[in-house]
């Protein structure tokens, strides 16, 4: 572990900020940079942040930081070993730290602060850390009138020891090839490490707790659907390719899954079959979208979604993840930036509202 402007960063952190580093100093070269091509108007939004020194390095690039310059809206970070309330004043706060203690920071100050915009509620957020609770609110939608269905694979909870899971597994009648995958999802590398066990052997090699899922062929496509407020973005990424009878005859074990978050599994240049490529469709996005930012309560996640291989409108929900990596979505600086800009609008109708009815 090192040190990094007094915050703690592991190896694998520190690298990726030297690259992001790199594509900073490489855009300020191409006189894009915050200072040098964007004007400076008064400021009329503050947005306060509380992030990682990753997160708020792969977020707030200096394009981001500019254009929001330009509408009036300035980023200021959140000291958390200060008192919140004596910071700011602010209209938004955006966060993603996991911290026990920071969440009920963040939660006293959304009580004493109904005036402050938080993105998003803390308890709402912790829903979508455990896999057991994140795809609950998919399991029952009917969506069968939006052009498609959704639905979630089968999956089992297994929180006992290793050699329990090949008798869990026969007896909840899932099938070979399982994804495995942490039950918690608590923002640490492990946590995002995937595998994919292929027979009844190699199940007892796991580590509880997880959550075991039935693989479903799927073309080898996933699709990262962006929710950022009303807004809806779809990005196609690489993902495992399908498996049949006779490739499992001939697979034996258990193997890692490569981070589908990755920049090179981008397949939206890719000539691909258009029954695979096609994106969902839209009024199926919408109503999906509409309905989870209900029921979670959020207004910042992603969906990974893919289409069950051999059918039009068949789709699975196999993961949602709060404020994801936001700065791979296409155009996110302007998406973001009207966002933030509408959420102002929004409190200015209510106030206007409220006033207008005394």
């Amino acid at each position: 572990m090192k040190k990094l402007n007094g915050k703690v960063v592991d190896e694998e952190e520190l690298e990726e900020l030297e690259e992001e580093k790199e594509k900073v100093v490489e855009t300020y070269s191409n006189g894009v940079g915050v200072s040098f091509g964007f004007p400076q108007p008064d400021q009329n939004l503050v947005v306060g942040y509380a992030l990682t020194v990753k997160k708020e390095t792969s977020f707030l690039k200096p394009n981001f930081r500019g254009l929001a310059r330009t509408k009036g809206i300035k980023f200021v970070c959140i000291d958390v070993n200060r008192p919140l309330s004596d910071q700011g004043p602010f209209d938004v706060v955006l966060h993603k730290l996991l911290a026990k203690e920071w969440c009920e920071i963040i939660e006293d100050y959304r009580h004493k602060h109904p005036e402050v915009t938080v993105l998003d509620p803390p308890d709402a957020i912790q829903h979508l850390r455990n896999r057991k609770s994140m795809l609950q609110g998919v399991v029952d939608l009917n969506l069968s009138d939006c052009h498609g269905k959704v639905g979630v694979p089968r999956q089992i909870v297994v929180t006992k020891d290793p050699s329990s899971i090949p008798y869990e597994v026969t007896k909840a009648g899932l099938k070979l090839p399982l994804v495995a995958k942490p039950l918690l999802v608590d923002g640490t590398a492990k946590s995002h490490k995937l595998f994919v066990a292929y027979d009844q052997l190699s199940l007892a090699e796991l580590e509880p707790p997880l959550v075991l899922q039935e693989f479903v062929n799927h073309g080898g496509i996933v699709f990262k659907v962006y929710i950022v407020g009303e807004s809806i973005t779809v990005v196609k990424r690489f993902s495992l390719p399908n498996h049949g009878k006779r490739d499992l005859s001939k697979v034996a074990g258990m193997y890692p899954v490569p981070r589908v978050s990755s920049y090179l599994s981008s397949a939206e240049d890719a000539d691909l079959d258009p029954s695979i490529a096609e994106h969902p469709p839209r009024p199926l996005l919408e109503k999906l979208a509409t309905e989870l930012r209900r029921r979670l309560g959020l207004r910042l996640f992603n969906i990974d979604m893919i289409r069950e291989h051999g059918t039009r409108d068949v789709f699975y929900v196999i993961d949602i993840n709060y404020f994801p990596g936001y700065g791979k979505m296409p155009d996110y600086e302007r998406v973001f930036t009207e966002f933030l800009l509408s959420l102002v609008q929004s409190k200015y109708k209510e106030s206007t509202f409220l006033k207008s009815s005394f």
